[in-house]
């Protein structure tokens, strides 16, 4: 699915900015206008136009509010939320920039107001993890203990995100919700610099851990959500963590291994200095690859190509897939720019009751995540976590 742009990077981070607008999340003018003013493959042209279209709508929602017009305050200062996260997003080759933190922060600053200011609850939380504290949003229907979707995001969603991607919908559906986000994601990595961990059932087990304390959550009837590379940490979780009730991988993943995912496009692993230069000409060339390699080397704490394709070694489900024990729903997207075939590799590793969801062109839901037919994806979704809870 091609959107404005030639460069399939730039096509599909502009479609998943619009992808919100259904939830609150962008408008389809401002985006279209923005984007046809960003140069192709150019990163300072991506971040200079959207941080300008989300300064914008920050000024606009400033008024409002000024004017008690606190509705259009909110719906504002949540598409400028959006807008400052897709800013940010090339940004992570120089973690040194300032303009990352800060572009993150006024993401998650908006975002937060927007929230104050609307009329859904959403409270935001801290799940203790290890020494720290993990930061999530808790979202609820009601006061009534209810079945709840613990949802994290992947390579490069944040917390925020999460909320016009699934949250949005799981409430209209009845379910309350968790967000948060783990080392690698967010403020984990941004604040904190905590990086990605194979072990990812010690990041789950302790929000699940928090969610029963909740009074308003069924404890039996939790339902994990992993977003992107999540569709591989959140069956990796369910692997040792089996207080959950069902997993959600959007869309399946097998193997985060750099060296599996570059050995699979027929380049040989014989040599890793050899394949550190190959991958440095290519991020010359390649929108796509240079953003992978500088988000990797960015949310793994490494400190080159080399340790990266070490450090990303032991996330695979070779060998775990199978000591899943709820059932598993398994997304799978025609046009999958990132993981293409890895879902079905996923499914059959899996021995515990399963599902295969397949999306197309048909459904306007062929790319990454299904991104462009979140709305279609989502009902076919709580579809199947009603079957497996209600």
């Amino acid at each position: 699915m091609k959107f404005i742009f030639d460069d399939p990077t730039f096509s599909y981070e502009a479609l998943r900015t619009l992808s919100y607008a259904p939830y609150g999340g962008a408008d389809v003018g401002e985006v279209l206008n923005t984007a046809y003013q960003i140069t192709p493959g150019d990163f300072e042209s991506w971040y200079t136009q959207w941080h300008a279209l989300a300064d914008r709508l920050v000024a606009r929602a400033a008024k409002f509010e000024q004017s008690k017009q606190m509705l259009s305050a909110s719906q504002n200062y949540l598409k400028a939320s959006n807008y400052y996260r897709s800013a940010e997003f090339f940004l992570h080759g120089n973690p040194d920039d300032p303009r990352m933190l800060a572009t993150w922060q006024r993401s998650r600053d908006t975002f937060q107001q927007g929230m104050v200011l609307s009329k859904q609850s959403c409270e935001v939380v801290a799940i203790p993890y290890e020494d720290t504290t993990m930061p999530g949003y808790f979202y609820k229907v009601d006061d009534k203990p209810r079945p709840t979707m613990l949802v994290h995001g992947g390579y490069d969603s944040t917390g925020e995100e999460l909320y016009f991607q699934v949250a949005y919908d799981a409430l209209a559906h009845g379910y309350n919700v968790l967000t948060f986000e783990g080392p690698g994601q967010g403020a984990m990595i941004r604040e904190q610099h905590l990086g990605f961990r194979a072990d990812w059932e010690v990041v789950v087990s302790a929000a699940v851990d928090y969610l029963e304390t909740r009074a308003d959550v069924l404890a039996d009837k939790i339902v994990l959500i992993g977003i992107s590379f999540g569709g591989l940490l959140a069956p990796r979780a369910a692997a040792f963590e089996h207080r959950l009730a069902g997993v959600v991988a959007d869309d399946g993943v097998f193997s985060f291994s750099f060296a599996d995912a570059f050995s699979a496009r027929g380049h040989a692993m014989t040599d890793i200095t050899q394949m550190a230069d190959k991958l440095k000409q290519l991020m010359t060339q390649s929108a796509n690859v240079r953003w992978v390699i500088e988000n990797g080397l960015f949310t793994f704490n490494a400190k080159s190509i080399a340790e990266l394709f070490t450090k990303t070694a032991d996330f695979t489900l070779a060998g775990v897939a199978d000591k899943i024990e709820c059932p598993v729903l398994i997304g799978e997207a025609a046009n999958d720019g990132f993981f293409k075939g890895q879902p079905g590799m996923l499914y059959d590793a899996i021995n515990a009751p399963k599902t295969l969801m397949k999306f197309g062109p048909e459904d306007g839901a062929e790319e990454h995540c299904q991104m462009g037919a979140i709305n279609y994806y989502n009902q076919r979704v709580f579809e199947w976590v009603d079957g497996i809870v209600k």
